[in-house]
C-alpha cells in the first residue's frame, strides 16, 4: 500500500489536468487513459472506507498428499488460501485471483474487505498461474488450460470448504474472480452443474478474457509499442530487468506480483510513452514465474536442465533472465501446446486455443441467469469484437463502464458497490 500511494501521488502529479478530469458521462473514475488506469489504480480519496482488520484466518491445504515438492520449493508447505469468516450465518463467497495472483493480493484483500464487511464469508484462492498453485495444487503443474484449471481450481475449493464447514454456517455459495480468474470462475462453475458441490448461486466475472490465446496475443502486443522500434524495445527490456534481477538473484522471483509494476514506477525507470511496455513487461516477469514453476515441476528441461535439483541456495538469476525473454507464444508452441499433444492424441493448435475461449462453453453461458459481467470499455486485453462479444453474450447481465483500463478501477467505489450488490441480489 505504501508503493501504491507514493506512486498515485507521483503519476498525478505527472499527468495532464485533462488526463485526471472525469468525463461527463456520470461516471467518476478519473483517468481515462486504458495504460494508465492499469497502472494507476484507483486514487485512495476514491476508493470505498473498508474496516482495516477482520477476523480472518490462513488456510494451507494439502490438496496432493502424495505430491514430492523439489527443493528449491522447500517453503511451499501447502495451497495456501485466506479465509475471512462471519460469526453468524452467512453466504460463502470463493475469489479466485488474477494470472500470477496470489491469494492476498491488493486487488483480493479489497474485495474480500468488501464483502466482508456486507456480511459474506469469503475464501480467496490463488491463480492456477502462482507458483503456490502449480506447487500444491495443479495435478499437471501446466497451467493455462481452462478445463484442467477449473478442476484443480475445484478440488482445492472442496478442500477448503472441508477445512472451514464444521466452524462457520453458510446459506448459499458464490464465485468470483477477475481477470483470467474471472474466466476460470465461468469453467469452474459449469463443473459445479454436474457435481453439484457447490451449486453457486451467483457468479461474478470481473474483466475477463474472451479467449485466453488473444488475450495474451494483446499483452505481447503492448512491448512492441515502446518509441523507436525493436532496437529500442531490448534496450528498454534489459534496463527494466537489470534493476530487479540482483534482488531475485537468491530470491524466489517466481513470486514478482502486481508490485512490481508499481516498484518500477517509484524507481522512475521509464518514461511515459513507455506505459504500454511497462504493463508487457510486468506480465512477461509474471510469465516467467510460471514457466519456471512448472519447468521445475515437470522436469521438462524447458528452462532447467532435465534433472538438475535445484536447491534452496543455488542462485536463479540466470533461470530468471532466459524465463523473461520467453514470449507467450514460445511458451505455447514449444511447451503448452506439445504437452496437450501428448495427453489428447490428434489436438491440433487452433482446437486447443478455441477450448480456452468463453466461446466453447457459450451455451451454458447464454442459458444460465448466475453469471454476471463487469468490464470496461478501453480493457486493451480485449478486442472491439470480444467486448461486443460480451455484450451480446450477457446483455443486461454485463456492466460495462466507459473506462479503466484492465482493472484500473476495480478498487473504485462505484465498482466495489456493484461487486457487493450483485452477491446480494
Amino acid at each position: 500500500m505504501r508503493y501504491l500511494k507514493i506512486l498515485l501521488v507521483a503519476c498525478l502529479i505527472l499527468l495532464p489536468v485533462q488526463a485526471i478530469a472525469a468525463d461527463d458521462d456520470g461516471y467518476g473514475y478519473p483517468i481515462p487513459g486504458s495504460h494508465e488506469a492499469t497502472i494507476l489504480g484507483t486514487p485512495a480519496s476514491l476508493m470505498p472506507e473498508l474496516p482495516a482488520k477482520i477476523r480472518t484466518r490462513l488456510l494451507v491445504l494439502d490438496v496432493i498428499p502424495e505430491r514430492e515438492k523439489p527443493p528449491i520449493f522447500f517453503y511451499d508447505e501447502g495451497l495456501r488460501c485466506t479465509f475471512a469468516y462471519q460469526e453468524m450465518k452467512a453466504p460463502l463467497v470463493f475469489l479466485i485471483a488474477g494470472a500470477g495472483s496470489s491469494d492476498r493480493s491488493a486487488k483480493m484483500l479489497s474485495m474480500m474487505k468488501a464483502l466482508y464487511q456486507a456480511g459474506f464469508h469469503v475464501i480467496t484462492l490463488p491463480s492456477p498461474s502462482h507458483a503456490n498453485f502449480i506447487v500444491s495444487a495443479s495435478r499437471s503443474s501446466v497451467p493455462g488450460d481452462l478445463t484442467q484449471d477449473s478442476a484443480d481450481l475445484y478440488r482445492a475449493m472442496e478442500a477448503a470448504w472441508k477445512e472451514v464447514q464444521g466452524d462457520i454456517e453458510v446459506s448459499s455459495f458464490h464465485l468470483g474472480g477477475y481477470s483470467m480468474g474471472a474466466s476460470q470462475a465461468a469453467f469452474v462453475a459449469k463443473l459445479d452443474e454436474e457435481l453439484k458441490v457447490f451449486n453457486f448461486r451467483k457468479v461474478l466475472m470481473i474483466n475477463p478474457p474472451v479467449s485466453l490465446y488473444s488475450s495474451a496475443t494483446n499483452l505481447e502486443a503492448l512491448l512492441k509499442q515502446i518509441p523507436g522500434g525493436a532496437k529500442k524495445q531490448g534496450i528498454f527490456f534489459n534496463r527494466m530487468l537489470s534493476k530487479f534481477s540482483e534482488y531475485y538473484r537468491y530470491g524466489n522471483f517466481v513470486a514478482i506480483n502486481d508490485d512490481f509494476l508499481y516498484s518500477i514506477y517509484v524507481e522512475r525507470l521509464f518514461y511515459p510513452e513507455e506505459t504500454a511496455g511497462l504493463i508487457g513487461l510486468t506480465y512477461r516477469i509474471n510469465l516467467a514465474g510460471m514457466i519456471f514453476a512448472s519447468d521445475v515441476m515437470t522436469n521438462s528441461g524447458y528452462v532447467v536442465p532435465k534433472n538438475r535439483v535445484l536447491s534452496p541456495t543455488d542462485p536463479i538469476a540466470d533461470y530468471f533472465l532466459v524465463s523473461t525473454h520467453l514470449s507467450f507464444f514460445e511458451y505455447f508452441n514449444e511447451y503448452f501446446y506439445p504437452y496437450f499433444q501428448k495427453q489428447r492424441p490428434g489436438l491440433t493448435k487452433q482446437a486447443l486455443i478455441d477450448a480456452n475461449s468463453l466461446r466453447s462453453i457459450e451455451g451454458y453461458l447464454k442459458s444460465s441467469a448466475k453469471f454476471g459481467v463487469m468490464t470496461n470499455e478501453n480493457d486493451f486485453i480485449l478486442t472491439k469484437a470480444d467486448l461486443e462479444y460480451l455484450r451480446q453474450l450477457f446483455g443486461e447481465r454485463a456492466k460495462i463502464y466507459p473506462r479503466g483500463g484492465h482493472l484500473g478501477n476495480l478498487e473504485f467505489k462505484d465498482n466495489m458497490a456493484y461487486i457487493v450488490d450483485f452477491f446480494k441480489r
